[in-house]
């Protein structure tokens, strides 16, 4: 009729256009035959789209960065991380150890202001512990105290040896100081004396050497075909037999003769660590193998019978356990699991992560082994509480039973032991500085103070980001749903434009419309 007459009516266009159908209400996507169906423009009530103006919320605030309010802790009740800067899990774990203790804590930080400027290991130290302290930080950037050590952070190195190596640092760096418990904290805390004694089997005598005492601040301990620390500590005190070639040449007897030779322990620091040699040489690979058997140590240790002159006021409480996780001697991972001295609550230390541990060094339920990879230890207990231990009953149960209690691992590399008798004097040799002083010195203090405010004002702004971003969103997303809710024209009605489909999705599905 069109093409024969070459007239056009406004009916003629509804017919054609479709423009008579009746607007669409809720079909499934958008029909392509009815210019009134403004379906599918926006997702359903409560659906999301992958990208644009009906993402996820959190995608959106997503696009704002990481939530600084996230590496927050809950208190500073809570333990702080430390950041792994490629390889420095090994540092990491000590440092943690040290903090831990809570004398070593306070020496550190009793320390002169015009010392901590001359020495700067000491100065980052001290930053690092306050850091650790009182910061509201959950794990704290230790790129500035390995940088001055001038650690390779992309390096696995031993724990052991960086104990060695760095507590030897700290004896010399601290000599400087004048404060008394600073200046000798390392001496105060770890250092013990052992002596080589030499018997000749004739005459009875000592050598001379065997008066000569020998400083120690950790004692080495074979693990190799022995199951736990008693047997270890039997081995390392064993009294060795000279004779044949081995023969002892006495000056008493001015000739070679058969003798005897042994490790005496003088005397016992208040911290004694424990270093399991794990790791055995092998000539034909000239390479390191790691000895992965179980091996068994008390959560109380009785050193008093151990010493030359026997003494009942020697028993130690376990304090910490580092943890070599891997097969090879220059590689794997450390985490340390270090028991709280304010309240017996253990904590797992893996570089930015601390974890609850309740009031057993493993985590674990009562009656399982206190190390997954492990066999539950011929006749040991393993009464400790469950890992959330917030039950004052659980408490009291893992500080009774510790006197009988024995945990097993198949990965403890360091044990680290704590005096808890009085000495002579009814002194608890443990407190070598009072807690009470464990407190941030002023100038210290400011610092942080200007940290954690730092950190308040930064997770304000984001906080006021965020909420302005959703409010937006929600605004923009109010506009889209009105104007499709208001645009479809009626078939009665004349007065209509034609808006293409393609720019009306790109225009209902951007946060920031299109002109």
């Amino acid at each position: 009729r069109i093409h024969s007459t070459g007239a056009i009516t406004q009916d003629d266009i509804r017919q054609l256009y479709s423009v008579w159908k009746p607007v669409c209400q809720g079909c499934h996507g958008n029909t392509k035959d009815s210019p009134n169906c403004f379906c599918g423009l926006i997702p359903t009530t409560g659906g999301a789209r992958k990208t644009g103006l009906w993402q996820k919320n959190g995608e959106h605030v997503g696009s704002l960065g990481p939530d600084p309010s996230k590496d927050l802790r809950a208190s500073t009740e809570t333990p702080a991380g430390l950041t792994n800067l490629g390889a420095t899990c090994y540092a990491n774990s000590i440092l943690q150890c040290l903090y831990m203790n809570t004398s070593f804590r306070s020496g550190i930080f009793s320390l002169e202001p015009d010392i901590l400027k001359k020495q700067p290991v000491l100065d980052q130290l001290a930053r690092l512990f306050a850091q650790l302290h009182s910061s509201k930080m959950a794990f704290i950037d230790s790129a500035p105290f390995i940088k001055t050590l001038e650690l390779d952070n992309g390096v696995q190195q031993d724990s052991h040896e960086f104990l060695t190596l760095f507590l030897s640092l700290l004896e010399r760096s601290l000599s400087y100081s004048k404060v008394t418990v600073a200046k000798t904290i390392v001496q105060d805390l770890f250092r013990g004396s052992v002596s080589h004694v030499t018997r000749c089997s004739s005459c009875g005598r000592d050598s001379e050497a065997s008066s000569k005492m020998e400083d120690f601040y950790e004692l080495e301990l074979n693990i190799k075909g022995l199951s736990n620390l008693e047997e270890s500590l039997d081995d390392y005190l064993s009294v060795e037999a000279l004779n044949g070639e081995n023969q002892y040449s006495c000056e008493s007897c001015q000739k070679r003769v058969d003798a005897t030779r042994c490790i005496k322990l003088r005397s016992l620091p208040p911290v004694v660590n424990f270093q399991l040699k794990r790791y055995v040489f092998l000539p034909k690979t000239t390479t390191k193998k790691k000895i992965s058997s179980s091996f068994s140590f008390p959560g109380q240790l009785d050193m008093g019978k151990r010493l030359s002159d026997p003494s009942s006021n020697y028993i130690y409480d376990l304090a910490a356990i580092l943890i070599h996780k891997g097969s090879a001697a220059n590689s794997g991972h450390y985490v340390a699991h270090i028991k709280d001295e304010s309240n017996g609550h253990w904590w797992e230390f893996d570089d930015e992560c601390v974890s609850s541990l309740g009031f057993h060094p493993f985590g674990e339920k009562p009656g399982k082994s206190s190390d997954k990879a492990d066999q539950k230890s011929e006749g040991t207990s393993t009464e400790g509480s469950v890992a959330n231990g917030n039950n004052s009953s659980h408490h009291e149960a893992a500080l009774t039973s510790n006197m009988g209690e024995m945990f097993s691992s198949t990965d403890a590399y360091m044990l680290m032991y704590k005096r808890s008798s009085k000495d002579e004097n009814g002194i608890k040799s443990n407190n070598i500085v009072e807690a009470s002083n464990s407190s941030l010195p002023r100038h210290l203090m400011d610092e942080i103070d200007a940290l954690n405010a730092s950190c308040v004002n930064e997770c304000g702004e984001y906080l006021s980001k965020k909420d302005n971003l959703l409010a937006s969103i929600q605004e923009r997303r109010q506009e889209v749903k009105s104007v499709i809710t208001e645009a479809p024209a009626t078939p009665d009605d004349d007065s209509y434009f034609w808006i293409s489909l393609d720019w009306l999705r790109q225009w209902a599905d951007n946060a920031t419309p299109p002109s």
